[in-house]
């Protein structure tokens, strides 16, 4: 385990940066921690061209803090501070390979509760379903995520620029119908103006999981959440499903 530079930010959670690995790649990332004993753990999946330190995660970081709840998000293979060549490693296997293993060397290293939340935007939602039957969260939310990789192509190649070749590669494939049958304790989010991933998706996904579940659309919202209201709105539902997570003596001990 590698620590690096722990600092306290304004909503009085300690910051740490730390590396682990997955699959012999070097992955880094940011835990936060808030000032209880023994926090439940919520981990975030960033989209297929994001990161770790994107505005929506460092916000939904924070407010978990606040409400006692630890948040790690960190930098899939291939991004930002992680080892790997982007187009080379960018798999909806490897990426859940690598939300598998942070979570196992958070429960291994850091004093954290036994209850576990997963959150993850668009391919990152993706991937956060595609672990949840290893990790059996609590309570997982997606925003924007798509159920298969058809539709990411689909959109990549209306745009004017180029089409990445590992759009087309079999790895780079999947269908997630199947896995979403076991999932339950799911909050999908989506955006009804959504331009790169289509709404429908959205519809497909909760039609899938079990109970308790809940489906919630943004009126107006695109893909990135671009206005603020509509930033605020997601971070209020997410947080408000994540209450199950937080700390409660007669059961955690």
């Amino acid at each position: 385990m590698q620590k690096v530079s722990p600092r306290t930010n304004t909503d009085a959670a300690k910051e740490t940066i730390i590396a682990f690995a997955s699959d012999g790649y070097r992955l880094q990332g940011t835990l936060h921690l808030p000032d209880v004993p023994h926090p439940n753990l919520i981990v975030g999946s960033h989209g297929l061209y994001s990161n770790g330190d994107s505005p929506k995660q460092f916000e939904l970081a924070c407010r978990c803090c606040q409400m006692g709840l630890a948040y790690f998000r960190f930098d899939h293979r291939g991004c930002g501070r992680s080892e790997g060549d982007f187009e080379k490693v960018t798999t909806l296997a490897g990426r859940c390979n690598d939300m598998v293993d942070a979570v196992a060397f958070l429960r291994k290293n850091f004093k954290i509760g036994p209850k576990l939340g997963l959150f993850g935007s668009s391919l990152g939602g993706a991937t956060c379903l595609a672990a949840a039957g290893i990790l059996a969260p609590l309570r997982l939310v997606t925003l924007a995520a798509p159920v298969d990789s058809r539709s990411i192509l689909t959109a990549t190649e209306k745009n004017t620029a180029p089409v990445e070749p590992m759009f087309f590669k079999d790895a780079f494939q999947f269908d997630l119908r199947q896995d979403l049958k076991a999932i339950t304790g799911l909050l999908v989010i989506h955006g009804d103006c959504d331009e790169v991933i289509p709404p429908p998706h959205a519809v497909i996904i909760f039609e899938h999981v079990r109970e308790p579940k809940k489906f919630y659309i943004l009126s107006g919202g695109d893909h990135r959440l671009s206005r603020r209201h509509h930033q605020q709105r997601f971070i209020n539902e997410t947080l408000d499903w994540f209450k199950p997570l937080t700390k409660h003596p007669s059961v955690d001990r």
